[in-house]
């Protein structure tokens, strides 16, 4: 489970936060799966719905990029805790 958090741009991004300990075992494979900068290419299930994107590392953790076409029609907002199923895509 992560908490979702909005990072405010030129447009607001929503993002589930990776639990600590998810983000070691992530940290421990990165190399074999990154494809630059430390981002690693996923497929997530949030609510039911798969899709592709990629992690990206932020203070020793990594970020899920939340997808407006998933966030909005499973009702997740800012400070929801969402169950996340992730697998590694190699580069």
């Amino acid at each position: 489970m992560g908490e979702v958090i909005e990072w405010r741009g030129p447009a607001p991004f929503y993002y589930v936060v990776i639990p600590e300990d998810e983000s070691e075992a992530i940290g421990s494979v990165a190399t074999a799966f990154t494809y630059g900068w430390g981002v690693i290419p996923v497929r997530a299930v949030v609510a039911g719905t798969t899709f592709t994107t990629s992690l990206f590392p932020r203070n020793g953790g990594y970020l899920l990029p939340l997808k407006d076409a998933v966030r909005r029609p499973a009702g997740i907002d800012v400070g929801d805790r969402v169950a996340v199923e992730l697998s590694l895509v190699p580069a």
